[in-house]
């Protein structure tokens, strides 16, 4: 099965620059980091974006990569990126509905490879923590280079902690001026106690300056700055 994605933009050059600087370095953080939860603390910070645009720049580099949106609750890749068939989905696969190759989809973006939310469903967390979540994990681990999981904001429901616990690492999307920092300290502490890593936080939505290429200290205005280490960013805000 295959899909087109007919409204896909092309990133312009820093900011297309800034995503192969933050997979350059996931790539430093280990070959036992693979599959990877994004999330953010709110709605509209970004994080479905840079999921996809991540797992598009893993794709361009080679590697063969599934992106799974496990955003159940408020998917928005179908409309962004114009999927020109009706699809199954997660949601299909984790009820037992269809059979995990039935919601596999190969796409016009070579290396990539994705899975749908498929149906609303009333349960998500339910779904999202069951034994056929897990196979899906192990059998993508075999399958693939990377995976990459879009997630619901955790400063809203649980959904990503749940997700996190099948994952190497954890990403999480903060929009610039816009974060709260108890709830982004409330999401670190959820994912650690999820047993997940925490690998950093990509600073979303940052103006641009006029000073060149590294205008403000910042990539893009799309993705700003890739923390390796988390706690980076509490020492930005505060100081």
């Amino acid at each position: 099965m295959k899909v087109n994605f007919e409204k896909r933009k092309e990133l312009d050059f820093k900011t297309n620059e800034a995503y192969k600087t933050l997979r350059t370095n996931i790539s430093f953080s280990g070959d036992d980091v693979r599959v990877i939860a994004i999330t953010s603390s709110v709605p509209n910070e970004g994080k479905s974006a840079v999921s996809f645009n991540l797992a598009y720049s893993l794709a361009e580099d080679g590697k063969r990569v599934l992106y799974i949106d496990a955003d159940i609750r408020k998917s928005v890749t179908i409309a962004r990126y114009g999927v020109d068939i009706e699809t199954k989905g997660l949601t299909h696969y984790l009820s037992g509905q269809s059979d995990l190759s039935n919601i596999i989809y190969e796409t016009n973006i070579e290396n990539f490879s994705i899975i749908f939310t498929g149906q609303t469903a009333p349960n998500p967390s339910e779904l999202l923590g069951n034994a056929r979540f897990r196979t899906l994990i192990q059998t993508a681990r075999e399958e693939y280079e990377y995976v990459i999981i879009d997630c619901p904001p955790l400063g809203s429901v649980i959904d990503a902690a749940i997700v996190a616990k099948e994952c190497d690492g954890a990403i999480i999307v903060i929009e610039t001026d816009n974060a709260s920092y108890k709830i982004v300290q409330r999401v670190k502490k959820q994912l650690e106690q999820s047993g997940c890593r925490i690998l950093g936080a990509v600073l979303n939505k940052v103006e641009m300056g006029g000073k060149g290429y590294y205008g403000k200290g910042y990539y893009g205005n799309y993705y700003g700055r890739y923390y390796g280490d988390y706690g980076s960013y509490g020492e930005s805000r505060g100081g």
